[in-house]
């Protein structure tokens, strides 16, 4: 896997963020359809790979902290299973216009690298059965290639199994 260093103009904060670390990563860019009722299965179905391996970032509110879970995109997130991963007794979906103002993405674009406001983050455990895993790069219709102990690295993530099929 190659290195990609952002065009000046064209980077996301994602791939900026990945690029300043300096870990290897593949950004893989397709033309969104917004009429597709699933951002994270076009993203699979359009780079050609199993939707197990594309990740979708969520954010949740755990006991009134907003908190990232990083899922495939083939299963649902288990909220209550996410609230134990970071020792928390409830968790629901955040709101998405304060998940948008927060990360500092939009809906179906949001990424867990380069986000505005760092937040605490939680991996599904299912993602270490993989070399790399693909996760949004900051933008509908772009992704990013890496791997899975580089993404929990850079976002300081807790690997919990919080997907459920």
């Amino acid at each position: 896997m190659a290195k990609k260093k952002p065009q000046q103009s064209g980077g996301t904060p994602a791939t900026v963020a990945l690029t300043a670390a300096g870990v290897t990563y593949t950004v893989h860019a397709y033309e969104h359809d917004p009429a597709h009722p699933s951002y994270g299965e076009e993203a699979a179905e359009a780079m050609g790979v199993s939707p197990e391996r594309v990740f979708k970032t969520l954010v949740a509110d755990v006991d009134g902290v907003l908190t990232v879970a990083v899922v495939p995109v083939a299963g649902q997130l288990d909220l209550k299973a996410l609230a134990t991963a970071v020792s928390g007794k409830r968790a629901s979906m955040a709101d998405p216009t304060l998940a948008e103002r927060t990360t500092g993405y939009v809906r179906g674009g949001i990424s867990p690298l380069g986000q505005r406001k760092k937040l605490r983050t939680v991996l599904d455990a299912s993602a270490d059965a993989y070399a790399t895993i693909c996760v949004s790069a900051g933008r509908r219709g772009l992704e990013v290639e890496l791997s899975p102990g580089d993404l929990a690295s850079l976002t300081e993530a807790v690997r919990a199994p919080i997907a459920r099929a």
